[in-house]
């Protein structure tokens, strides 16, 4: 059971940050003024909720004790194990951060209770139309997988820290594949997805998220720009067929003139290659049969 002035302690799985951590922009030669944001974290220490705070604190006490048979069941909070509650009492964060996992008391009427749920979460980054470098236009679609390390400045440092960490993942999408060309996109997704998952981490860092994992889904190109690629890599097949086809008749052609060297040094081997045709012709049972005339008997007409 955790007490209600005692808390459940800081959170340790966020990085190290100071109490009050001031960010901006500073000023530039173009005259861009210096804005801050004031970042809460949980090692915040309590605000000192003065006298009139003190009172009504009191007030509810006493009514806890008061009405003590009912008010265990307005007083009594159970968290599950992978979830933290947020208590600001009086507006101000208590003492000892976020409480949970388990049973805590909390005050009626001065105590806002936050519940964060800690576990990963998943969500698909919707379609974008990216214009690449190259100018191409694609459609890209990525799964962002995130959880939050910092319940405190998850309720303190944004409004609805799912939503915002949403939203920011589609604008860093399209800001990072808008500086790459077509054929990186398609070749390196690995590196693509690491890199944006190493900005979303920096960016949503003061919201007390990790970003643990991002990867891109699927690209989809223009039907046209299919259709021009398909044809592209046909015609190089074609040609690359067309190559092999021409060397495999540059081989052929080698291997016949080394043939008829080894015939023309030996003339009855043409003899030979004839019966050879013949008994080919006749294993297929065709009417017409030929019969090679000796070259010998022709040289001696000829001769005559």
């Amino acid at each position: 059971m955790v007490d209600a002035e005692k808390g459940a302690g800081p959170s340790n799985a966020g990085p190290k940050m100071n109490q009050y951590e001031e960010i901006g922009m500073e000023n530039t030669a173009n005259g861009v003024s210096k804005s801050t944001a004031r970042l809460i974290t949980s090692e915040q220490p309590q605000q000192d909720v003065g006298f009139c705070g003190g009172i009504l604190i009191a007030i509810s006490i006493l009514m806890c004790i008061v009405f003590f048979p009912l008010a265990p069941f307005f007083i009594i909070k159970v968290v599950a194990q992978y979830e933290k509650a947020v208590i600001l009492r009086l507006g101000c964060i208590r003492k000892g951060g976020a409480a949970g996992p388990g049973l805590f008391f909390f005050l009626p009427c001065v105590d806002e209770i936050h519940v964060v749920d800690m576990r990963t979460v998943s969500f698909d980054v919707p379609p974008q139309e990216i214009l690449t470098k190259d100018s191409v236009t694609v459609t890209v679609d990525a799964v962002v997988y995130f959880r939050i390390q910092d319940a405190v400045s998850s309720v303190c440092n944004v409004d609805n820290v799912k939503t915002a960490t949403r939203l920011l993942a589609q604008t860093t999408l399209r800001n990072m594949l808008g500086t790459k060309s077509l054929s990186e996109i398609l070749s390196e997704r690995e590196e693509i997805s690491n890199s944006m998952q190493q900005t979303l981490d920096v960016a949503t860092d003061p919201w007390g998220v990790l970003v643990e994992r991002v990867e891109v889904k699927d690209v989809r190109l223009p039907q046209n720009l299919q259709r021009a690629m398909a044809a592209e890599a046909e015609a190089h097949r074609d040609a690359k067929a067309k190559v092999i086809a021409a060397e495999g008749e540059l081989n052929a052609s080698k291997a016949l003139k080394e043939a008829a060297d080894v015939i023309a040094e030996s003339p009855s081997a043409l003899q030979l290659r004839y019966l050879q045709t013949l008994s080919a012709i006749a294993a297929e049972r065709n009417s017409t049969i030929l019969f090679p005339m000796p070259i010998d008997m022709m040289k001696a007409f000829a001769e005559k």
